[in-house]
């Protein structure tokens, strides 16, 4: 996909209600689906500093980091409070500005943008649902290997799930009530971002994708908390690039 093509819709995660959940750093938040399901995202665990299991991901990343969707910057932070060399990047200004605030860099921008040292970087990060990005896990796959050095390493966190989806979704905070035709409004908040493509993958289906973009497993791992079922912990895997990325 060529890099100065954003998916449509991106600039959704810009707007209210994400925005403001952001800024106040809680929730509740969602990702809404046209047939009204909810998706929840964990603002304040994004907002929190970096987990345990953040840190499993954090200590297998080589060289230069780019955290593509970073949110409010906890890994960007944790990275450059260890003295790592890192970027993230967002297309939520109040992301940028909160990750800003907690002594990361990052840059307003989407990944299909053009961004500073294509090629050249030593690992890129996919976490929390990232791989979702602009609902085609293969295409965001394949602009993925273009940012990294030929031997980069890319990790991504997967649904726990055996996933394989592309919906349409918004973003909403839950108090949102849709009457008649999708038209309503409460006091506490404007209505639900316009509409955009989002995906959700199981580490079978990344798998596959990967194999059709040049991508070569490296390790999975799940992290699950004490007391945790393995089973509801977060699931990542490391690729590694093993072929030009095939376009299409």
């Amino acid at each position: 996909m060529p890099p100065a093509t954003a998916p449509p819709g991106t600039a959704s995660w810009g707007a209210d209600p994400y925005a403001d959940a952001l800024r106040s750093g809680r929730g509740p938040l969602f990702l809404r689906r046209t047939d009204g399901w909810l998706l929840p995202l964990e603002v304040e665990r994004w907002c929190a500093r970096a987990d345990a299991a953040d840190l499993s991901v954090l200590g297998r990343c080589e060289g230069a980091v780019l955290d593509i969707g970073c949110g409010p910057g906890r890994l960007v932070a944790e990275l450059a409070a260890q003295g790592r060399p890192v970027l993230g990047i967002d297309v939520s200004r109040a992301a940028v500005a909160r990750t800003a605030a907690t002594g990361g860099a990052a840059l307003h921008r989407s990944v299909f943008d053009p961004l500073p040292d294509e090629g050249s970087w030593g690992t890129a990060l996919l976490l929390d649902g990232n791989i979702g990005i602009g609902g085609d896990p293969r295409a965001l796959l394949a602009r993925t290997a273009e940012l990294l050095a030929p031997s980069g390493l890319l990790i991504v966190e997967t649904a726990p799930a055996d996933l394989d989806e592309r919906v349409e979704v918004r973003v909403d905070n839950g108090r949102y009530a849709f009457l008649g035709h999708g038209h309503g409004h409460d006091d506490e908040r404007p209505a639900p971002g316009a509409p955009f493509p989002w995906a959700r993958v199981g580490t079978r289906a990344l798998l596959r994708y990967a194999a059709a973009t040049g991508w070569t497993p490296a390790e999975r791992w799940t992290f699950a908390r004490p007391g945790q079922s393995p089973a509801a912990g977060r699931c990542f895997v490391s690729l590694r690039r093993s072929l030009p990325a095939r376009r299409g």
